[in-house]
């Protein structure tokens, strides 16, 4: 995972049995999922900037484009490492970097980024991301 001045944060999840496909690994639509998941956790717990006060005052992030190499599969029992960081932020967005951590193999399953923008949730349309928020999440 890349290194820059934004701060990277770690989550830990466990694959559930509804994530298997029939492959026995983890359909590929799950990592996206694990991702959002340490990503809103992250918002709360290190950004203090819950999603909840985004939409509280009508603005939520949406995922504009995503970008997600598979390196080893997961299995069923598997628990997992997401590690989140900003890689950049300006009035149009931000793109996050994540990389998902096998802990069974410590092996990296996968990695890659998403391009969020801020949409005003009572038009759908995108919004410029301001001041205030580019530096809560400058840490």
């Amino acid at each position: 995972m890349e290194k820059n001045g934004y701060s990277i944060f770690e989550s830990e999840l466990k694959v559930r049995p509804d994530d298997i496909d029939m492959f026995n690994h983890v359909h590929n639509s799950k990592y996206f999922d694990y991702v959002l998941a340490a990503r809103y956790d992250q918002m709360e717990q290190f950004y203090k900037m819950p999603m909840e006060s985004f939409l509280s005052s009508g603005f939520g992030w949406v995922v504009r484009t995503a970008h997600v190499d598979f390196k080893r599969a997961l299995v069923m029992g598997d628990t997992i490492k997401v590690r989140t960081g900003i890689l950049t932020i300006n009035e149009k967005g931000c793109r996050v970097q994540f990389e998902i951590e096998n802990i069974r193999t410590k092996k990296i399953a996968s990695d890659g980024w998403f391009d969020y923008v801020l949409i005003d949730i009572s038009t759908g349309k995108g919004s410029k991301v301001n001041a205030e928020m580019i530096k809560a999440y400058s840490i």
